[in-house]
């Protein structure tokens, strides 16, 4: 296991896990319903509660669903060295998000950062130095894993800020 990964180590955040808009994915990381059908980010009625998402066991893992109520989530891609250690960029990004709920991606390179932001559009920032952000708000989900990144709080704070020095 990288130097960067705990064991999973829920809990979720009480303001994702109260909210009914849960979803499971598939191993290509698409989207399904619980019962294994198709799901869609911008469709509610292919969503369900983080209870009956847990519970199913179709595809390979769970996925939740931003809808514009002012959650969000910054997804770094890409954001730890070879040693396992996060690159700089990200580490000043991780830095200004401060204590809110930070996970491993999927992927155990990207790190999704959730919080409070009034993002109407999603937005992709790269740069030739690998730098790659993408800020999501509505109309997206993202593959959870419950992977908490190092001692980040399950709860979430206002990432307004970030969002607006970010974009």
């Amino acid at each position: 296991m990288a130097s960067h990964r705990a064991a999973k180590n829920n809990p979720l955040p009480v303001e994702l896990t109260t909210c009914d808009r849960w979803v499971r994915r598939s191993s290509t990381k698409v989207p399904i319903t619980v019962a294994g059908m198709a799901a869609s980010s911008t469709d509610p009625r292919t969503w369900s509660s983080y209870k009956e998402a847990s519970k199913s066991r179709a595809g390979v893992g769970l996925g939740f669903v931003l809808n514009g109520d002012g959650i969000a989530c910054l997804d770094l891609d890409h954001a730890f060295a070879p040693d396992g250690s996060l690159k700089p960029w990200a580490a000043d990004i991780v830095r200004k998000a401060g204590a809110t709920y930070t996970e491993v991606s999927p992927s155990g390179d990207g790190l999704h950062i959730f919080g409070y932001a009034d993002v109407r559009h999603g937005r992709r920032i790269r740069r030739s130095d690998g730098y790659a952000v993408e800020i999501y708000g509505t109309g997206r989900y993202l593959a959870m894993t419950g992977d908490r990144f190092r001692d980040a709080p399950s709860t979430l704070t206002d990432l307004s800020a970030l969002v607006d020095e970010l974009t």
